[in-house]
């Protein structure tokens, strides 16, 4: 009947006992009115850090938006600039058109009315 004892692994007996032990203390600590307290107190900090941060969130898109706006903007202009210049360019070269137009009909007048 000892044999049977001595054949037992007590270092694993004591580790299962331990662990039931301080599993049903862990679970009546967990279970009582100081934890509670304390998952209150904890819940509550979580909640205002939240809305720190919903503010933080709120603050950075407003301003991403006001960039975005911003940035659109300076677009636009941009495009209205090179729009006018390129309109510019093409009178300024049909005023050199009709200049050089104007010039050789008055050159073959003159020499028509030299003839």
């Amino acid at each position: 009947m000892f044999e049977c004892l001595t054949k037992i692994n007590w270092k694993k007996v004591g580790l299962f006992a331990s662990g039931t032990l301080f599993g049903t203390a862990g679970i009546k600590a967990l279970a009582s009115d100081d934890a509670k307290k304390l998952y209150t107190n904890c819940t509550a900090a979580v909640l205002r850090a939240k809305e720190t941060v919903m503010n933080t969130v709120t603050t950075v898109q407003e301003n991403a938006e006001d960039i975005y706006e911003g940035a659109k903007q300076i677009n636009e202009e941009r495009a209205e600039a090179k729009a006018a210049a390129e309109f510019a360019e093409e009178a300024e070269a049909e005023e050199e058109t009709e200049e050089e137009t104007t010039e050789e009909v008055g050159a073959e007048a003159v020499e028509e009315a030299a003839e």
